[in-house]
């Protein structure tokens, strides 16, 4: 058994904005192991800027990891602990190596073509004209559930948005997420929700930076709009740290973002936890490329969660990779009549 990594650059349709700013370009490695005539492949999805382990040292720790590969998954994973998004990307090498179809690492009814997993349609921060035109988008493309990125533009303006919504949608026909992003400053937090509470919100996401434990718990407690966990659950990797941070926050959801948090077995520790305490969840893909969007659909699939879960469309890049995901009327589907060829992958790489 042999392993190899490769660096591969996304570039964006066009420049995709956040509350850290405009993104054209997204960085993201391979990890491929051979064993005789089988290869595997996973995504690391490092995002620079946001991963816990964004470190001068990432591609050594890949290397790493390429000249212990025999050590196998379960010791690979334990020895990665500080290295979230490596973690994701041995998770999938080892799947694909062992499956039959390199791209299928969880077989069930949505790799098989028969059922759909609900998913939002997300609005990406911009001018009050560019986001309107992508929730216009959205709902005429049949989705009922829409998350929006609040933050880069006034406030007002952002509200304004979501009440042309909410004046032609009720709450049963259009759920409305948004995401701040820990845009909001602790001060005017409260204001801004009770603001946003008007239109019958359904979550919104991360509204102050994390590491502020004792105000998050705080608003958790007197939040009129339930607040997800976000970025607040990246950097901690200890089973007993996830369980202290959920105790004493208390929120009402939190997101899982696999190439963020650890991958599937870091995703699932968090869930078990969230699940003994009460607390909602669902899952999140962070900009991933197809391998890794896929990945991410296919076991959430697995989880039986029937929220509408913040997957990607995998649209959004002018050189990602073929795929078998496709979105229709506000879900995504797994078309198992294409054959993705893992030569043609790697071919991709190359060049």
């Amino acid at each position: 058994m042999k392993a190899t990594f490769k660096k591969y650059i996304l570039n964006f349709k066009q420049a995709s904005g956040t509350s850290r700013g405009i993104m054209n370009t997204k960085e993201t490695y391979f990890l491929i192991i051979q064993d005789n005539d089988k290869i595997g492949i996973g995504e690391c999805g490092l995002f620079r800027g946001l991963s816990y382990d964004d470190r001068l040292d990432y591609s050594d720790k890949l290397k790493w990891v390429c000249d212990n590969i025999y050590l196998g998954v379960d010791v690979l994973w334990n020895e990665l602990r500080e290295w979230p998004s490596i973690q994701f990307g041995v998770e999938q090498a080892f799947l694909s190596l062992q499956s039959n179809n390199p791209f299928v690492l969880f077989s069930s009814r949505f790799t098989e073509s028969t059922k759909a997993i609900p998913i939002n349609g997300l609005v990406w921060m911009g001018s009050p004209e560019f986001m309107k035109q992508q929730i216009t988008e959205k709902i005429s493309n049949g989705f009922n559930c829409i998350k929006i990125k609040i933050g880069a533009i006034d406030f007002n303006e952002e509200l304004n948005l979501i009440s042309g919504i909410r004046r032609d949608f009720l709450p049963e026909m259009i759920e409305i997420r948004v995401d701040a992003n820990g845009g909001f400053s602790s001060i005017d937090t409260l204001g801004k929700i009770n603001q946003l509470a008007e239109y019958k919100i359904h979550s919104i996401e991360q509204p102050i930076k994390q590491n502020q434990y004792d105000s998050m718990a705080d608003l958790c407690k007197t939040t009129s709009i339930p607040i997800a966990l976000d970025e607040e659950l990246i950097g901690v990797t200890k089973l007993q740290d996830k369980e202290n941070l959920l105790l004493k926050i208390k929120p009402q959801y939190i997101i899982l973002k696999p190439s963020l948090v650890g991958g599937f077995k870091g995703s699932q520790e968090w869930i078990d936890i969230a699940q003994k305490l009460g607390i909602g969840w669902w899952v999140t893909s962070a900009l991933e490329s197809n391998i890794g969007l896929n990945a991410i659909a296919q076991w959430t699939f697995t989880l039986e969660n029937n929220m509408p879960q913040g997957l990607g469309t995998g649209g959004l890049f002018t050189n990602n990779f073929d795929t078998n995901l496709y979105v229709k009327n506000g879900h995504l589907w797994f078309n198992d009549q294409i054959e993705i060829s893992i030569k043609d992958v790697l071919n991709q790489l190359e060049n």
